[in-house]
């Protein structure tokens, strides 16, 4: 008998420590970047200046107290009525980040790291009274955003007469309120990828800048100097190498003077204001207009020859001055390329100038230093000729392509009205006038003539005309995944919404076969929601698992938010994929349910929460409840496939911006439909 008791009491032990588990496993899910501190500080015997603080942890950051219409959700701050103080002015932040958005298409204020909130009040009483409030805020990392969260504040007054007993200096009104939840484990910063993407890039430029006609032709010049200038062979390839460095210290000497000077600050004001982003374009306009051949970019001409006469001493400082000569009789060439990188740099990190100048001279140190110490193998280069100009024109094209990117934020800021349209036809004007350049159609003034077509060429008009077919569908509305970040996003002009609006009530056929009509009946908060691309779902659960099951079909449920960017990002890149619009629109039935939506809920339609026993009233905070209770998670998007009584039929599936692993979720998520069926 005790062995039995014994063992109903391991049994039990085992479930409690099975229950724990399990729900430590869901709270971990539960993300909250974004802890809240209150304090104050006494500014007059009267007036007292309220201190909120968010520390927001890495890689995550909150929205301003100041953003347009139609954005993402503000940070905001409510404080409850009382005829015992009153606010002075509005409530004041700390500086924010500005930056573009392509999701939301305008500018957006943010803060990261931290920010401060402070809000002035005038005491109007002597009894000691509470101050309560409530603050609305929304946190967002590169791949997903959490719903809006609500923190409620009091701060502890004390009425006039009492605070006049106390230090003039500072006191401590506020009892410290946070938030304190574990965080998932942090993800690796995506810093480090981009800067080597970005060194990459450099480095590939650097290699195409080489054959351009102000430095392929000093390749033998240079090489011949170095074998000419000492008998000593090993001394030859030593000076060579020294040659080589002092070409990556130049260059480099560059992006850390422009790191340095300017400074993460400066770099993030300069390249999300409207005037520059004009100027980074005119400067493009320039350098495409110098490798067409309308003027040249010179440095003064004592420059270069003061540089000169030192490189004629020889030796290791002759080496050194060599380089420098190199640098400077090939700026006409290589301003371009230098102004783009550094341009390009000025986008990202403080650090991006000095890694982009790095890559850039990487690629003339390798070749120059390779060819001196293996000098037999400048046989097998191609001789310097006409070709040399093809590339400074073709790369113009290029250049002044790739400059019409920084129109997208003064054409925001300013309300130019520049289509995305417009941003593509122009770019299909450009790619073919360089396809006829290629196939000798368009000469320049200093073109040689084209009396035939090599294969090399052949194959760049192959692609220059592909690449231009490419750009027509993204007139009519086509996506474009491949150049979307150097367009505006998509207008309102979608085929493929007008033609889903046009046969709305039509019956539509599955891959199984088998027509059904598009919905069961009309979808609860039509007037307030839609999907993307003509898609048509529910945004009530229940109405929604209720159709599924009479269209004997999976539930597609879409958890997202107004305000939420990788939601967007995913249905702009992902969703617009055929196969999986395909899928969405034929196989499933869709729900979509909103996190941020403030429509109340008639008091029926309230519930309790079990997670924190708060009444939810709205339908952004029920949906919001719902995800934390029904799957343990509060990040957007999320993407659950389920059958009719609500069992998941694959794993959930969050921000994935690869087309073929999305597919594969919904694939999966049919054949397991398929195998419960039957």
């Amino acid at each position: 008998m005790k062995s039995l008791m014994n063992s109903k009491a391991n049994i039990f032990l085992l479930t409690i420590i099975l229950v724990l588990i399990i729900s430590y496993t869901a709270i971990a899910q539960i993300v909250q970047p974004v802890k809240w501190s209150f304090d104050s500080k006494k500014l007059k015997s009267d007036e007292v200046e309220l201190i909120i603080k968010a520390s927001i942890d890495k890689g995550w950051h909150v929205y301003s107290i100041d953003l347009p219409p139609n954005g993402p959700i503000p940070t905001s701050f409510h404080f409850e009525e009382s005829d015992k103080y009153e606010l002075i002015d509005d409530i004041f932040s700390s500086e924010p980040i500005e930056k573009y958005d392509n999701a939301f298409e305008m500018m957006l204020k943010y803060h990261d790291g931290e920010a401060i909130f402070k809000q002035n009040i005038k005491i109007k009483t002597n009894e000691h009274f509470i101050i309560k409030g409530e603050l609305e805020f929304m946190a967002c990392d590169d791949s997903r955003c959490l719903p809006p969260e609500y923190v409620e504040f009091a701060f502890d007054i004390q009425g006039l007469t009492a605070q006049q007993q106390v230090d003039e200096e500072e006191i401590k009104i506020a009892e410290l309120t946070e938030i304190i939840i574990e965080t998932e484990p942090g993800e690796p910063e995506e810093g480090s990828e981009s800067l080597w993407a970005f060194f990459l890039i450099a480095l590939g430029v650097g290699f195409v800048g080489i054959l351009t006609p102000c430095v392929y032709p000093m390749i033998p010049m240079t090489v011949s100097f170095f074998m000419s200038a000492s008998n000593n062979k090993l001394k030859a390839k030593t000076q060579a190498f020294v040659f080589g460095l002092s070409i990556i210290f130049i260059y480099t000497v560059i992006g850390v003077l422009v790191s340095v000077l300017f400074g993460a600050e400066t770099i993030k004001i300069v390249s999300e204001n409207w005037i520059t982003n004009v100027f980074f374009f005119v400067l493009f306009a320039i350098f495409a207009a110098s490798f067409f051949g309308m003027f040249e970019i010179v440095l003064p001409a004592w420059l270069t020859n003061k540089s000169d006469k030192q490189a004629d001493k020889g030796g290791y400082i002759g080496a050194f001055f060599m380089a420098l000569t190199l640098v400077l009789v090939s700026f006409s060439c290589t301003a371009p390329f230098i102004g783009g990188i550094l341009v390009e740099a000025a986008t990202g990190q403080v650090i991006k100038p000095t890694v982009g100048m790095f890559g850039f001279s990487l690629a003339f140190a390798i070749v120059f230093t390779v060819l001196a110490i293996f000098p037999s193998w400048m046989d097998k280069l191609p001789k310097s000729g006409g070709w040399l100009n093809s590339v400074k024109v073709v790369l113009a094209f290029i250049i002044l392509a790739i400059g019409m990117k920084y129109l997208l934020v003064p054409n925001q800021v300013l309300d130019w009205g520049i289509t995305r349209e417009v941003y593509i036809a122009i770019w299909i004007v450009l790619f073919a006038l360089m396809g006829f350049y290629l196939l000798g159609k368009i000469k320049f003034a200093h073109d040689s003539p084209v009396n035939y077509i090599s294969v090399p060429r052949l194959v760049l008009v192959i692609i220059t005309f592909s690449f231009v077919l490419y750009l027509f569908p993204g007139m009519f509305g086509a996506p474009l995944k491949a150049v979307s970040g150097y367009l505006p996003s998509e207008s309102a002009w979608d085929l493929d919404e007008i033609i889903m609006e046009s046969t709305k009530n039509i019956s539509v056929v599955s891959t199984s076969g088998r027509t059904s009509p598009a919905l069961c009946d009309e979808p609860k908060y039509a007037d307030i929601f839609h999907l993307s691309h003509g898609l048509q779902g529910y945004f009530d659960l229940e109405q929604g698992m209720a159709c599924a099951k009479q269209l004997n079909k999976p539930v597609f449920l879409d958890i997202k938010g107004h305000a939420c960017t990788n939601c967007k990002v995913m249905e702009k890149n992902v969703w617009s994929d055929p196969q999986v619009l395909e899928r969405l629109r034929n196989d499933f039935v869709i729900v979509a349910l909103y996190v941020d939506d403030k429509t109340k809920l008639p008091e029926e339609e309230w519930v309790t929460s079990t997670f924190d026993g708060k009444v939810k009233k709205t339908i952004g905070r029920k949906n919001t409840d719902y995800q934390i209770t029904r799957f343990g998670v509060n990040a957007q998007p999320f993407y659950v496939i389920l059958n009719h009584e609500g069992k998941e039929l694959t794993d959930p599936m969050a921000f994935e911006p690869n087309v073929d692993k999305y597919l594969k979720f919904l694939n999966k998520g049919i054949e397991a439909y398929k195998k419960l069926k039957n």
